[in-house]
């Protein structure tokens, strides 16, 4: 009881929460078309409620009734926080400054950041961004800043301190944006994890194969059975990653057996935008049955798309749960960011190595809208 008071008493003086890292901050836009909320830990979103063609609202992420299950979950699933040091894949947890194909001999420049998949480090080593504390720097009713010191976490170079803010605002849109700054030489790759499932487990829909998707990208990047570039590319046209125009998820779902890897059904490959998307759309995805629509903008030059074939978790109560479960196919996550692994691929020419005269910035715009 002692120490429990002697804690509260630390967190009051740095003016955080009791609650805290898991306080939530609830924002709306003023028309009422967006509810947001978030909590510190992760700079995590967990809830998101948009209205659907009758005027409803749903939430339509995925996430836990106790958002301690954030770091307690021993799934991890990443429900829907900012990821970083470095997203998605790298190979053998391994790279070097300057970036190389093939692994170096141990060396003052050559990093191992904890494997946490197999053989590969998956969004950002065992503790991650979405696994740390951060801390308000500023909130308003429409919008929240989170800061997160990184001090040479899970092995990578150097110090970065980051804030990220989200906004809500008229007309249904959700912004996200990331800035970060490097003490020394370091790679920075960050996405928003976000699963979506836009009919939000209602009307007896529990999977996201009647979902629509559209993605302005020409080609996928090829990848390895460990889910590792090979520094080639997949041309999408004929094949079933074509998403050039809208297809429903599982319109080609006989071919994507083993796609995702070996027993593995759908998708978890990464595209290539053929645009800047920043002013444009990049990814679009609406489901006929709730009419919810989001057109998703963003300055990151691919998208991660995963139909959350290995998600196994209770859902929360709004969406059923916690009696019936998260399973394959419930959700799909649509992660805006860099090159996967291009800290190992070289020939591509893509720098993802930052340092003091060097920030980094991510953005993403989700634009809601319905459809009859």
């Amino acid at each position: 009881m002692l120490l429990h008071l002697v804690v509260l008493n630390s967190l009051l003086a740095l003016g955080l929460s009791s609650s805290w890292p898991f306080d939530v901050t609830t924002l709306s836009a003023p028309d009422g078309s967006i509810t947001a909320k978030f909590v510190s830990f992760g700079a995590t979103m967990t809830e998101l409620w948009v209205k659907d063609k009758y005027g409803k609202a749903r939430d339509v992420v995925l996430g836990y009734d106790d958002n301690t299950r954030l770091l307690t979950d021993p799934d991890h699933p990443v429900f829907n926080p900012i990821v970083g040091r470095y997203a998605n894949r790298i190979k053998n947890g391994t790279f070097s400054i300057p970036i190389t194909k093939d692994p170096q001999p141990d060396g003052p420049n050559v990093y191992h950041i904890p494997l946490n998949s197999g053989e590969v480090t998956l969004h950002g080593g065992i503790y991650g961004w979405d696994r740390r504390n951060w801390t308000i720097v500023s909130k308003t009713q429409t919008s929240v800043t989170y800061k997160h010191i990184d001090a040479a976490d899970e092995g990578f170079p150097g110090n970065v301190t980051a804030y990220a803010t989200h906004t809500v605002s008229d007309g249904g849109i959700l912004k996200t944006e990331v800035y970060a700054t490097a003490t020394q030489e370091t790679p920075i790759m960050l996405t928003q994890h976000i699963y979506w499932n836009l009919d939000a487990f209602q009307d007896g829909v529990n999977d996201i194969l009647g979902h629509h998707l559209q993605v302005d990208s020409s080609k996928v990047i090829a990848v390895d059975s460990n889910a590792i570039p090979t520094g080639d590319f997949i041309q999408v046209e004929g094949t079933p990653f074509d998403f050039t125009k809208e297809q429903e998820i599982g319109a080609r779902w006989n071919d994507t057996v083993n796609l995702c890897g070996s027993g593995c059904q759908g998708y978890d490959h990464a595209w290539v935008y053929d645009n800047d998307e920043s002013n444009r759309i990049g990814s679009s995805l609406w489901s006929d049955i709730s009419g919810i629509r989001v057109d998703i903008s963003t300055d990151q030059p691919a998208v991660q798309v995963y139909t959350s074939f290995g998600l196994n978790t209770p859902r929360k109560t709004v969406h059923g749960g916690p009696s019936l479960t998260y399973d394959r196919w419930s959700a799909i996550a649509i992660e805006q960011e860099g090159y996967l692994d291009a800290i190992n691929t070289p020939e591509w020419g893509v720098d993802q190595i930052y340092h003091p005269g060097r920030d980094y910035k991510w953005s993403s715009t989700y634009k809601f809208s319905t459809t009859e």
